[in-house]
């Protein structure tokens, strides 16, 4: 079977762990969680960085870091995992859609201002599997309309837009550091922000809203997101191979995209724009013709794993329960689910294997 994702931990991983063992700094106090939060505010040109226990963690205290609250609205992609839903309605306040683009695969930046009321506090930005969002736009409709950005760039690890680095544009940036992404620290997340005092209040979020003068007395309720200096440490030795992880991505889009160009009956992730080279977190593809799950269950059926595409929040059963999106259809984001899916992708992925992919879906595709 070749996984659909394979982290690599060749590096330092081991020496770094045997660190915390033999000092006994396992838990979230510990010098490897200051290293990795300075180091990754410095790779995502940010000056404030707080790491905290996975991604969904990073978006919640995001959120609420920002005040936004019951009555507000988020203006969000259709396309992208219910992490991002779900933050914003444990918040109370309400996830707004817009569609995708087809060629991308990221949120249709033309359609964000007609969804903005006199309720919209922020929208919401995600980074779509290796493309980055077209920011200039966005940031100007931000800006006439003085809303907060919050940008997820789980999926863009060393992605740029223009050459500044994905994670730099947001009031809140987050990241995951979830096994399959560029930098794991197995679970993961982490905050990013140029404001002081947000930072400090997320601190305090992810840290059950401990006070300094009085331990525990709390004035507020936070959450326990701390990370542990154990998946710091990993997360600082990923770190030191950052270049050549983001070479080795790069490589292996470069190939699948070589051996996969004239196969008929399946559309290429775009290999650039005019602000961003992919970086091809996954290598997706959209079928023309056969559904996704029918082409997956043949690729699993001969030892090639795949992932789905994401399911539109529009669709998702809980939040049609709940009285959302009874009305409203995104049909770029219906068709990318119901034909989209992606190939083994991870960094521990050999070129041979990525011959072996390839041959096997020219034949299932055949």
């Amino acid at each position: 079977m070749i996984p659909v994702n394979e982290p690599l931990l060749n590096g330092n991983e081991k020496k770094y762990l045997n660190e915390c063992i033999d000092t006994g700094w396992i838990s979230s106090e510990g010098p490897f969680i200051k290293k990795f939060e300075e180091e990754f505010a410095k790779k995502s040109q940010k000056k404030y960085a707080v790491a905290v226990c996975n991604g969904t963690a990073a978006l919640e205290i995001a959120i609420e870091a920002l005040d936004i609250k019951e009555g507000d609205e988020v203006i969000m992609p259709a396309f992208t995992i219910i992490s991002c839903a779900s933050a914003i309605i444990k918040a109370g306040a309400t996830p707004v859609l817009v569609d995708s683009d087809i060629e991308t695969w990221n949120m249709n930046v033309q359609e964000i201002e007609a969804k903005i009321t006199s309720k919209t506090k922020a929208i919401m930005v995600v980074h779509i599997y290796g493309l980055p969002v077209d920011m200039n736009p966005l940031l100007a409709i931000a800006k006439k309309h003085n809303l907060k950005i919050i940008e997820d760039a789980a999926e863009a690890h060393g992605q740029t837009y223009y050459g500044k680095p994905c994670g730099s544009f947001g009031d809140v940036s987050v990241f995951s550091f979830y096994p399959n992404k560029l930098i794991t620290t197995g679970e993961g997340g982490m905050v990013l922000t140029d404001n002081e005092q947000v930072a400090e209040r997320l601190r305090s979020l992810r840290n059950l809203c401990f006070t300094a003068h009085k331990r525990f007395v709390h004035e507020e309720l936070g959450w326990n997101m701390r990370m542990t200096n154990l998946q710091a440490a990993v997360g600082v030795a990923q770190l030191e191979r950052w270049d050549d992880s983001i070479k080795r991505k790069r490589e292996i889009g470069k190939l699948y995209t070589e051996l996969l160009k004239d196969v008929n009956g399946i559309s290429l992730p775009v290999v650039k724009t005019d602000y961003a080279d992919n970086i091809y977190w996954v290598f997706g593809i959209l079928s023309k013709h056969k559904p996704a799950h029918v082409i997956m269950k043949q690729l699993g059926e001969k030892g090639i794993g795949t992932r789905p595409f994401f399911y539109p929040m529009h669709l998702q059963p809980i939040l049609k329960k709940i009285g959302l999106y009874h009305n409203e259809s995104y049909p770029n984001a219906e068709k990318m689910y119901n034909y989209g899916f992606y190939l083994p992708s991870g960094l521990a992925l050999t070129d041979a294997q990525i011959h072996e992919v390839a041959t096997i879906l020219k034949e299932v595709l055949n």
